[in-house]
């Protein structure tokens, strides 16, 4: 008898949960992402990534999107991801992926810095960062950059250092009206 008591009470739980998510939730505001909140217009966005195929494997929904609604998308990717000696083959892939997504070619930048070099041990520096993508912002007019969560999506260090990179950027360098956005990802299980 108290087994139906229960199972009981997690059903009533259950319906209680359901019905409040259902009625108490509200849709994400449609003037969240990519809107002024008027009359559209046209945003620079720089994607922030720290090797070839991030642009792929944590950010094509938003690649697509930015690119479906006429924005002007810029990609710096701050390695060529040379950890297994395969950074040309990479570098070259990532083109083909962003040629995919409809990103121009032109508005694709990859950096081979000794200072960046992929790999889990090694560790980038922030000011560096900083200084790489304030260049990008000044050099096409920049109001919108995307880039890793404080986690750097899947632990991986160097996407760490990009998200801190360009919080140092925004703390350190009044950039006036620029807007920045990180990924929110699901559980690593998911992926």
């Amino acid at each position: 008898m108290a087994w139906v008591l229960i199972v009981a009470s997690l059903v009533v739980l259950w319906v209680a949960s359901l019905c409040k998510i259902l009625y108490t939730s509200s849709p994400p505001s449609r003037n969240s992402f990519l809107t002024t909140g008027g009359a559209f217009q046209k945003r620079n966005v720089l994607l922030v990534v720290a090797h070839p195929d991030d642009e792929s494997m944590f950010f094509s929904p938003t690649i697509s999107y930015i690119t479906s609604r006429g924005h002007n998308l810029h990609i710096l990717c701050l390695s060529i991801g040379d950890a297994d000696g395969k950074g040309n083959i990479r570098k070259e892939e990532l083109y083909q992926a962003c040629a995919i997504l409809k990103v121009p070619l032109q508005q694709v930048k990859t950096l081979d810095y000794p200072e960046l070099q992929d790999g889990f041990g090694k560790v980038w520096n922030h000011t560096l960062l900083a200084k790489i993508i304030e260049g990008e912002i000044n050099s096409h007019g920049i109001d919108l950059i995307i880039t890793f969560d404080r986690y750097g999506v899947s632990g991986h260090c160097n996407h760490c250092d990009v998200h801190y990179g360009v919080r140092k950027l925004l703390q350190d360098t009044p950039q006036g009206n620029i807007e920045a956005w990180e990924l929110m990802p699901c559980s690593t299980q998911v992926k």
